[in-house]
């Protein structure tokens, strides 16, 4: 898929709200971006590792992100903010395409996904408090079904729907593949 081809599709099909956890205790606000980035002629998604030594979600793949801080304008400014403090990807290097409807979380996030485009390569740098590794997954990988699995778990009486991909030695869950999952379904 080619840049114009995302970006097309990302606009033309629009989603609805994920009623599916419907936490109803008070959520924190966060935002994540999606930032998508041209290898070898082919899109790539972003992600980091956590370090081993966070006490939250520690050695977890996720996007570049976190919480909303309140001299932050807007969930699209939290992103740009994260990215840059997480592995030095300037907002200035970003083209906001747009943002997904909103991600609950059974930690207490209310997470909003950011979509962006890369502009120009850039150096990461990592921020080894927060980020371990960075590395980037082929959308044309993450896009084939048989590579993203859900199962059913059962929590205080509702059942709620995990999803998991595994790309490489990385084990991609949670929050973070609920939303490529999304982001396939809705480019297909």
């Amino acid at each position: 898929m080619q840049l114009t081809d995302f970006k097309t599709r990302y606009s033309l099909l629009q989603l609805p709200s994920d009623p599916s956890l419907n936490i109803s205790s008070p959520l924190r606000q966060a935002a994540v971006l999606i930032a998508l980035t041209k290898f070898d002629g082919e899109i790539h998604i972003l992600l980091t590792k956590r370090p081993n030594h966070l006490r939250s979600h520690p050695g977890q793949i996720s996007f570049p992100g976190g919480k909303f801080e309140q001299d932050d304008k807007s969930l699209v400014e939290t992103a740009l903010r994260e990215a840059d403090e997480e592995i030095a990807l300037s907002p200035d290097n970003v083209e906001v395409i747009g943002q997904y409807p909103v991600q609950q979380t059974f930690t207490g996030f209310e997470i909003t996904p950011v979509i962006g485009l890369i502009k120009e390569q850039f150096n990461p740098i990592l921020d080894p408090g927060e980020v371990e590794e960075l590395f980037t997954v082929p959308l044309s990988f993450l896009i084939q079904n048989k590579h993203r699995q859900k199962h059913v778990y059962h929590r205080h009486g509702k059942r709620h729907c995990v999803y998991f991909i595994r790309y490489r030695e990385h084990l991609i869950w949670g929050a973070t593949a609920a939303i490529l999952n999304r982001l396939c379904i809705h480019l297909q």
